[in-house]
């Protein structure tokens, strides 16, 4: 087996030489355990401030395997709840095989992955990234038909799908993306009303107040900084901020930058909260149906980008900083 594990503690940007890869003997299950055999595993914006410090969750140590969702196939099995041949998902980590004794491990439903939904979903838009988007909109944002959402990083995988769901709530939805190519994605395959390239404008206050000239109702963060300064100025009256991820802010070497505008949450009576999408894993069952039932629909999209080597996992990962991602980021394990 192989494993990919914090060899030194990011400065900045990450660079590939902070990680080891690391060869074991492949481990054999005990029993009530199964050997799962990883097919795919992600990289994931938020896992940048482990590497370096405690967060909601601990900072990694030093030989630690960098942690993952992953997509997989039990190979052995010796665990009545997961039989050899199925297909399973859970926290696998930057490894080639993983031993479970099924905690934290889901068999994938055939009736669920079925017509427009991968298994790879079970990672993406049906995994934290897309449970992260439904639960800080609908739960956070209190979203009511007619008003008008604005999502930073609109085209990554929280993002996407955030926008999507404002739409089908009756949203006014607006996309901030990096390029014309990720504003022609947001406001074609997304269906985004609009679309604000922020490497385009001087100005992203001035930007934003051009597309919504009667101001945002929402704003679904993933980046803070300058983009969270920009929408705060455009918000109405009893505003909300849904904070997601703070990607602006991950590989800062110095003092954050932080909020420049506090004035609004008084004069605007503003809210702004936060979220770990674990605090609502009872719910996880609803939101993957609904979302499911859309795409099989139709009505929500999602895309994959596919890197494939095991040994790419620290250049994938690296990559999501560097603008480069549309949608969901994954590793092939094995071409």
């Amino acid at each position: 087996m192989r494993r990919w594990a914090l060899a030194r503690r990011p400065d900045g940007l990450p660079q590939e030489t902070d990680f080891e890869l690391v060869e074991a003997p492949t481990p054999s299950p005990g029993e009530g355990e199964a050997l799962i055999e990883s097919l795919y595993l992600s990289v994931d914006p938020g896992t940048r401030p482990r590497l370096s410090a405690d967060t909601y969750a601990a900072a990694f140590r030093i030989g630690d395997t960098i942690e993952s969702a992953g997509v997989g196939r039990v190979v052995a099995s010796r665990s009545p709840r997961l039989p050899e041949g199925a297909l399973a998902m859970g926290g696998f980590g930057w490894t080639s095989h993983v031993v479970s004794d099924g905690r934290g491990v889901q068999v994938l439903d055939p009736a669920l992955f079925t017509g427009k939904v991968s298994p790879t979903a079970s990672i993406g838009i049906l995994g934290i990234p897309g449970l992260t988007a439904w639960f800080g909109l609908t739960d956070l944002g209190r979203p009511n038909a007619g008003e008008t959402l604005l999502v930073s990083s609109a085209a990554g995988a929280v993002g996407a799908t955030a926008l999507q769901i404002g739409r089908q709530l009756g949203l006014t939805v607006i996309g901030i993306a990096g390029g014309a190519a990720k504003c022609d994605y947001v406001t074609g395959e997304l269906g985004a009303d609009a679309c604000i390239d922020y490497r385009a404008e001087s100005d992203l206050a001035a930007a934003i107040r051009r597309v919504a000239p009667d101001g945002i109702d929402i704003f679904f963060d993933n980046v803070g900084g300058a983009q969270l300064d920009a929408a705060i100025l455009n918000l109405k009256l009893n505003g909300r901020v849904v904070v997601s991820g703070q990607t602006s802010e991950y590989n800062s070497t110095g003092t954050p930058r932080g909020i420049r505008y506090v004035t609004p949450f008084i004069t605007q009576r503003l809210t702004m909260a936060g979220l770990v999408v674990y605090d609502y894993r009872k719910r996880f069952t609803e939101a993957q149906a609904q979302m499911a039932a859309w795409i099989n629909a139709g009505k929500l999209s999602y895309r994959e980008e596919i890197i494939d080597g095991f040994e790419r996992l620290p250049e994938a990962f690296i990559g999501l900083f560097k603008g480069e991602t549309f949608g969901r980021r994954l590793v092939r394990v094995a071409p």
